[in-house]
């Protein structure tokens, strides 16, 4: 089972829209894929029209009352399953701080879904908190939409910092650029300058498409109601760079 997860310490750079269409694409390729919407908001369950609650709350899950497979709803696609959000996961930090070793929480917990699924992707709230230093442990691969803009590179370079001290098993970086606008040079030469700087940045870059706005509205991801648009491409490739 391969653990993947949506992070940015930033909101609002395309961290739900990612993981949504990236679940699409890894159950399309055949794999048995988990999506866990770990956001509070709820927006990756909003679109894939799961209502955002889970018994017990994350204090049953996190006390281990409830198994996470106790919480897993099917989803309009083969092979796609959603653990959804609740709103009480507002909380974990609270509750995981109350666990002793609370950082491999997620991790124990996700452990027994590994005879169920190829790939877990886990859609997560932004900040630097105890949550996201737990999903850090539980990953593999942490994925990191950037926009080409000098604070999100910023806090890139202290994401990268902050994880090159986890002595257990650190994820893998795996970084692109998200809202690229093409027809703006300082877009385009921010994004030439920091790949060329940096190795762990992908090729593939996400567009600033209105395509991508009307997933709420569609409440699908890209390529099942625009498969022949730019950004449905543009997802296509990025999976196919992790895969």
């Amino acid at each position: 089972m391969r653990v993947l997860a949506t992070y940015n310490i930033k909101g609002g750079v395309g961290k739900t829209s990612t993981a949504v269409n990236l679940a699409y694409l890894s159950s399309r390729d055949g794999a048995r894929t988990l999506l866990w919407d770990l956001d509070p908001q709820g927006a990756a369950s909003f679109i894939f029209r799961i209502k955002p609650r889970v018994k017990g709350g994350g204090k049953g899950l996190v006390r281990r009352k409830f198994s996470l497979g106790d919480a897993i709803k099917g989803t309009d696609f083969d092979d796609l399953d959603l653990l959804p959000a609740d709103f009480s996961y507002r909380n974990l930090d609270l509750l995981l701080d109350a666990r002793s070793k609370p950082v491999a929480v997620l991790r124990k917990l996700l452990r027994p879904l590994s005879e169920d699924y190829d790939t877990v992707i886990l859609d997560c709230p932004p900040g630097i908190s105890l949550v996201s230093e737990s999903v850090m442990y539980a990953t593999d691969t942490l994925l990191i939409p950037l926009i080409p803009a000098t604070l999100s590179l910023r806090t890139f370079d202290q994401l990268t910092d902050f994880v090159t001290r986890i002595e257990d098993r650190p994820p893998s970086l795996a970084a692109f650029f998200s809202m690229v606008d093409r027809r703006k040079k300082l877009h385009r030469d921010v994004v030439a300058a920091f790949t060329a700087r940096r190795g762990d940045v992908l090729q593939t870059t996400i567009p600033a498409a209105s395509v991508i706005e009307q997933m709420a509205e569609r409440r699908a991801p890209v390529p099942v109601f625009a498969p022949r648009s730019t950004a449905a491409a543009a997802y296509v490739s990025l999976w196919a760079e992790l895969r």
